[in-house]
């Protein structure tokens, strides 16, 4: 993982319980999240300064009033994940929960603020600290309700209409449950749920099928391309082209014939005429 600056702008500190954006690996000091909203990104103007891959100007802002903390997405083309679910909507966060900003993983830590002299680690107690699941591929929307948009898929992620989906697709073609989607080292395992209007992968129908990176998935009409973070702008927007149907075999030696054929048929009725046979 590469090196990663991040640039905070002190506010006013909070007393009693405070919110810490801790970076798993050690990556980054802690982050003490002052009162009010915290916009994060890699644009200069933001609170909170992320250099990383992944990482819209204006990623994500998170608000933090009273001991309650939330966070909302201000990129719908970045995705924000949080404990494995993409952020649509503002979302509640608490003490041990993970946050995935495009490729870089954020732990928030909540702690009392000693009145004194002890200085506790980011993450006392015995908890464990969990390292960061960085999505391994994304779906990115190129067609309807979802053209532009990026989803990071997560294993056993359901796609559909119903907002209680993994992914959820505001189209009235896509069915309630429509699709479950299982992370594999070589794609994405897509099975179908019974859906109304069906499951296509590269324009062709699937009960279960794999997903490679690169690939098209279709529900009904909208469509999706397969990407991982580490494609170039040239890969992913790439579609498969199915390859042109060849020409039937012998099809221009055939026209030759047929064109020998008839010049040899006019030049014996010519001799006939001219009483040469």
């Amino acid at each position: 993982m590469g090196t990663r600056a991040v640039t905070i702008r002190r506010g006013a500190q909070p007393l009693g319980e405070v919110m810490k954006l801790v970076f798993p690996g050690g990556e980054h000091v802690p982050v003490e999240l002052a009162g009010g909203a915290t916009s994060i990104g890699s644009a200069a103007d933001c609170r909170v300064v992320l250099k990383g891959d992944g990482v819209a100007e204006h990623h994500c802002e998170i608000t933090f009033e009273g001991g309650d903390a939330s966070v909302r997405s201000l990129d719908a083309n970045m995705p924000t994940v949080l404990n494995g679910r993409q952020v649509s909507a503002r979302t509640p966060i608490k003490d041990g929960d993970l946050l995935v900003l495009g490729r870089v993983g954020v732990s928030v830590v909540a702690e009392r603020k000693a009145p004194a002299v002890a200085k506790p680690e980011p993450a006392n107690d015995d908890r464990t600290r969990v390292r960061a699941a960085l999505p391994r591929f994304l779906l990115r929307g190129v067609s309807g309700a979802t053209l532009g948009k990026t989803y990071a898929v997560t294993d056993n992620a359901v796609i559909g209409r119903q907002p209680d989906c993994d992914l959820p697709i505001p189209a009235e073609e896509v069915s309630r449950h429509h699709a479950r989607l299982k992370v594999t080292p070589e794609g994405v395992l897509v099975e179908d749920m019974g859906s109304a209007n069906g499951t296509w992968i590269n324009d062709k129908r699937v009960q279960s099928g794999l997903l490679k990176p690169g690939e098209e998935l279709r529900l009904d009409t909208v469509r999706f391309l397969l990407i991982t973070p580490g494609m170039d702008a040239k890969q992913q927007s790439a579609r498969p082209v199915e390859a042109e149907p060849k020409k039937a075999a012998g099809g221009s030696s055939g026209m030759l014939i047929v064109i020998a054929v008839v010049v040899a048929a006019v030049v014996a009725a010519a001799l006939h005429f001219a009483g040469v046979f």
